[in-house]
């Protein structure tokens, strides 16, 4: 299989934490995605033009990191990373939050890299710097529920958080100790989530 992402990608380090996880990393072929360059396969692979992308032997395409991660999930026997049952909505709730919080980071980003300085909406900027704050007042309250477990949810706000040390000088850890302390615990944890880092 062949999984289409870049290095810095909090989305497609979720999926390779969760591959590692499942003891499906040596599955994987990693390839760079250039979501920028019209020629690249990637939108031919996903009409968005988005990463991560899954491409299986026989040419299927999955995306995007939330369906990946359920298929290996499922490849993996199933119940591995994505509980069954009941068990599996707070999970996945959870998952939802870190993805959104990814979400809202990666747009505060892109209005500094893809817009002319003098035409930076500032509105737009703080709509989204509002769902970040509430975002990690939510994870924080949460942080007991979460913190020694390892998942969907869990790999995906270790991965959301470690976009934030990377992008935003980790600006959290102070004001969120919870976080901190669940960031130092599951990269003690998980050996994968070290081992995916990116510095630049």
């Amino acid at each position: 299989m062949i999984l289409r992402t870049s290095p810095p990608s909090p989305f497609g380090r979720k999926v390779k934490i969760a591959a590692s996880v499942l003891g499906l990393a040596d599955r994987l072929t990693i390839e760079n995605a250039d979501t920028t360059d019209p020629a690249d396969a990637l939108r031919k692979q996903n009409p968005l033009g988005k990463i991560p992308v899954l491409v299986e032997d026989d040419g299927t395409a999955y995306y995007d990191s939330r369906v990946i991660v359920e298929y290996l999930d499922h490849l993996a026997g199933g119940g591995r990373v994505i509980p069954a049952g009941a068990a599996r909505f707070p999970v996945l709730r959870l998952q939802a939050l870190a993805d959104g919080l990814m979400d809202a980071n990666i747009l505060v980003l892109y209005e500094s890299r893809w817009r002319d300085p003098a035409r930076h909406e500032e509105k737009w900027v703080e709509y989204q710097k509002g769902k970040v704050a509430r975002a990690l007042d939510a994870l924080a309250a949460q942080a007991p529920e979460f913190t020694g477990k390892v998942d969907v949810g869990s790999i995906s706000v270790a991965c959301a958080l470690g976009h934030m040390d990377l992008r935003f000088e980790g600006a959290y850890r102070k004001s969120h100790p919870a976080l901190d302390t669940f960031m130092e615990r599951f990269a003690a944890e998980v050996p994968s989530f070290e081992a995916t880092k990116v510095t630049a």
